[in-house]
């Protein structure tokens, strides 16, 4: 027997044993925003959830970052041991379109988990901006058009997205205010520093019911049961559209099947967890159906956002800064 033979043997038994043992240890969850923004809020109480079947703890980790690039970034570099996972949402099918210089492929880069959750969007102002509904704040907008300084979570997250088809559909520039998490741009929105945040309802729900900032729409088909008094986008404008976003687990793609299959299962344990659901209802988040849960389920799903927001972000190119 060669020796090569005999190392590749060795190295293949080890990776199966580990396998088979995991987890033995905490594993750690990198969330590549702020801490307290939307992505960070799924990802804590999804950790929580999956540590119960996992038996090892599940430790956030934000590393926030302009589109929440360095955090991906990292993970791709991690061991593929399945310690090391990355959550991010929609702004995954969004990047590439949106970063010019993104350095990592989004659809060869990663193992797939599964998908977690679908998070609707609400278009918030700061409390003292003047117009009342969405309709007097059209009228607004096209009068002051980049005199408005119009918020987001950062270059290629869903909040970007939001503000860009909002622009482009009122055919409306406003001036782009971006920040490496949704949880600073909603703190300047309530402090006044900024005019306009279009964002998850993990992020927006609290600050709508206290009063703290004025609530113009959801970009939902339907009213949210959360938030009944907020009336779409769709029922507001015939420039009105629907956004909601998705969230997915990722890990370092040379991860073994066998610990992306722990993972997964303990991902669809997970979203029938009774804790994990009530928390979500009361923030409005919706859990995937068990086939979203799962490798082939997000592999899919971020395949046909890619092809379906590049034309949309190309149109809107003209708003981007």
């Amino acid at each position: 027997m060669s020796g090569k033979f005999f190392a590749a043997l060795l190295l293949g038994a080890c990776a199966v044993a580990g396998a088979q043992s995991y987890p033995s240890k905490p594993i750690t969850l990198i969330v590549p925003f702020a801490a307290g923004g939307p992505t960070d809020v799924v990802a804590r109480q999804v950790g929580t959830a999956m540590a119960k079947s996992l038996g090892q703890p599940i430790v956030v980790e934000n590393r926030p970052s302009i589109g929440g690039i360095v955090g991906s970034e990292a993970v791709i570099r991690a061991e593929p041991d399945g310690y090391t996972l990355l959550i991010h949402n929609i702004g995954m099918a969004t990047l590439p379109s949106l970063s010019r210089n993104l350095r990592f492929n989004p659809l060869r880069d990663f193992a797939y988990v599964g998908e977690v959750v679908d998070v609707p969007m609400t278009l918030v102002g700061r409390k003292d901006l003047p117009p009342t509904g969405f309709k007097e704040l059209n009228v607004y907008l096209s009068e002051k058009r980049r005199q408005i300084n119009l918020a987001n979570a950062g270059i290629g997250t869903a909040s970007h997205l939001c503000s860009l088809l909002l622009m482009s559909r009122l055919g409306v520039p406003m001036t782009s205010v971006p920040y490496k998490g949704a949880a600073p741009a909603m703190s300047d929105l309530m402090g006044r520093q900024v005019d306009l945040l279009c964002d998850q309802v993990t992020t927006t729900t609290q600050p709508i019911r206290g009063g703290l900032v004025k609530a113009y729409a959801a970009t939902t088909k339907a009213r949210l049961p959360t938030l009944p008094s907020v009336p779409t986008l769709v029922e507001q404008s015939t420039d009105g559209f629907e956004m909601t976003v998705w969230h997915g687990i990722y890990a370092p793609k040379r991860t073994p099947k066998e610990i992306i299959a722990k993972l997964s299962a303990a991902l669809r344990h997970a979203l029938v967890d009774k804790e994990f659901r009530d928390s979500m209802a009361k923030l409005g988040a919706l859990p995937v159906a068990a086939d979203r849960a799962t490798p082939e389920g997000l592999q899919g799903q971020l395949e046909r956002e890619i092809e379906r927001w590049t034309p949309i972000i190309k149109q809107a190119e003209a708003y981007i800064d």
